[in-house]
């Protein structure tokens, strides 16, 4: 530890041997943080492609949830009973870079998939230039999460 610069703090002192009680560990092994676990890094998206509505800005959003967030999504017929609906407005900037998400509507149970479907926006962006269509550069999406917490935007429903 010393060769690596790192101080150490000075824990209790385990027993000596031969006094019939077995050392005690200092403290227990580090553990991953639970974000580590559920994150992946997102895979590299292609550059976006300038929309020329409003309607294929919002397929090309929903795709681009899909590349960004391969392990969370699923691509089949949403299920018949969902787990959460929540539905999240998204204001753009010129550039296509996220400037506010506002929750639209909040789900009754698994308010963590409010956070879910924001994290999961933030990994698709950015969206391309906004500046050839009509402002104000704003939009709602609806994501359809199943009971494995997996989404599906409902634009591709």
């Amino acid at each position: 530890m010393a060769a690596c610069g790192g101080t150490r703090q000075k824990g209790p002192e385990p027993a000596a041997a031969g006094h019939g009680a077995p050392p005690t560990p200092s403290a227990a092994p580090p553990q991953p943080a639970a974000s580590a676990l559920t994150v992946s890094p997102a895979p590299v998206l292609p550059p976006p492609v300038p929309a020329r509505s409003w309607a294929e800005l919002k397929r090309q959003v929903a795709e681009r949830l899909l590349l960004a967030n391969p392990s969370g999504v699923y691509r089949s017929k949403a299920p018949p009973v969902l787990l959460a609906v929540p539905v999240l407005q998204i204001e753009l900037q010129a550039n296509g870079h996220i400037k506010r998400i506002s929750v639209l509507r909040e789900p009754r149970q698994a308010k963590d998939t409010i956070e879910l479907a924001r994290h999961a926006l933030m990994r698709a962006a950015p969206f391309g230039d906004m500046r050839h269509l009509p402002g104000p550069w704003v939009f709602t999406e609806t994501f359809l999460f199943d009971d494995e917490r997996r989404f599906k935007p409902r634009s591709l429903d």
